[in-house]
């Protein structure tokens, strides 16, 4: 675990850890060579060793989550066509308009509670097509689902959505970026969550802690063109090896430690429900607070050194993460109570004063 020399306590997200002695030294020694050709053994390496883990008989190393997911939705989803998910899903919400943009994708829009996609959701939404329809051909859910706050997608919702769209003729892609979350919480295996997807793009740069890099798991007749697309957006890298270490580092080291970030969000969430915050219950490592003046909260607790951010001017949202132990987590609780209770003080003293006897009356005779 890495501590801010600074004293900063960086609660924004789990992406702002930085990598350890021991990633930096397995980064350093990495074997590799040119991946373009698919000549870098360890990223090879790191992509067979995640498709064994999730059951997929190919994988994709690529720079970003945001790519992996792109490239799995132009192999669904042709142009034209039609995808569905839930309104505030990280593909539509957080992606630059990327399945328009690129993949000339139609996207259709679910209001799932806590951003979970059911079976009885898409049975009145998924349509077959013809001539003269736009027909569904993929469906897309997240794990874990982060504007919900870290919710999880339960083992057998995703099997009743993949029997429905198996059905139905239409693939699931899982955005699996928090899935190490998701196992952590619920002990599923992720063999068991492969099951229920035709691609999954697993994140190594949040809760496993790794600088960089997202790998999408496929199906064997679609890596060519998996790569190809990966080129065309701009994701082919040569010695990659230095950056697949760094992941291959963190399934070794950082799985196994992932529930203590889900820990630190119960103190958390437990210590700002105390003083009186609605908080919602954290499935994960995502604590959603609700309390007027978001923003100004934000600005405070960064003065006194706690990094938090606001995604929406009522919600403040913590992330635990590698790199925010108990004693920083601590800290932050202690300096978020402060500063929330001062800024809902503040806007209970400036809030407009209710009207008086006196001019209700007025009022009332005005209207009569």
């Amino acid at each position: 675990m890495n501590t801010d020399s600074s004293g900063i306590v960086d609660l924004r997200s789990d992406t702002v850890t930085r990598p350890g002695p021991g990633m930096r030294a397995a980064m350093a020694g990495a074997e590799v060579g040119d991946d373009l050709f698919g000549e870098d053994p360890t990223v090879r390496a790191l992509e067979e060793r995640l498709a064994g883990l999730f059951g997929f008989p190919a994988a994709l190393f690529t720079p970003s989550g945001v790519m992996a997911n792109q490239i799995a939705l132009q192999l669904l989803v042709a142009p034209g066509e039609e995808l569905v998910c839930d309104a505030e899903a990280h593909v539509l919400a957080h992606e630059e308009a990327s399945p328009a943009r690129y993949g000339g994708i139609q996207t259709r829009t679910v209001a799932a509670e806590r951003g979970v996609v059911t079976a009885a959701l898409l049975a009145g939404t998924v349509r077959r097509g013809n001539a003269y329809t736009l027909g569904t051909r993929a469906v897309e859910v997240e794990q874990t689902h982060t504007r919900a706050g870290g919710t999880v997608h339960p083992l057998e919702t995703l099997r009743e959505v993949r029997e429905l769209t198996s059905g139905a003729g239409v693939a699931v892609h899982m955005d699996g970026a928090r899935i190490w979350n998701a196992m952590a919480a619920t002990g599923t295996a992720a063999a068991q969550y492969g099951e229920t997807a035709d691609s999954l793009s697993v994140c190594l740069s949040k809760g496993l802690g790794a600088p960089v890099g997202s790998v999408l798991l496929l199906r064997s007749e679609h890596l060519p063109r998996a790569r190809k697309l990966r080129h065309g957006l701009g994701g082919g890298m040569r010695q990659s090896g230095i950056l697949a270490a760094a992941g291959l580092y963190a399934l070794d080291h950082h799985v196994e430690r992932i529930g203590e970030d889900h820990d630190h969000a119960g103190l958390l969430a437990a210590g700002l429900r105390d003083a009186g915050f609605p908080v919602r219950p954290p499935e994960t490592n995502i604590v959603l607070v609700e309390v007027p003046g978001a923003d100004e909260v934000v600005a405070r607790a960064s003065q006194e050194g706690v990094l938090v951010t606001a995604p929406d001017p009522d919600t403040v949202r913590l992330v635990t993460h590698l790199d925010a132990g108990d004693k920083a987590c601590r800290r932050a609780l202690e300096v978020l109570t402060a500063v929330m209770t001062d800024v809902v003080a503040g806007a209970r003293r400036t809030a407009p004063a209710g009207r008086s006897q006196e001019q209700e009356a007025e009022e009332s005779e005005v209207t009569a």
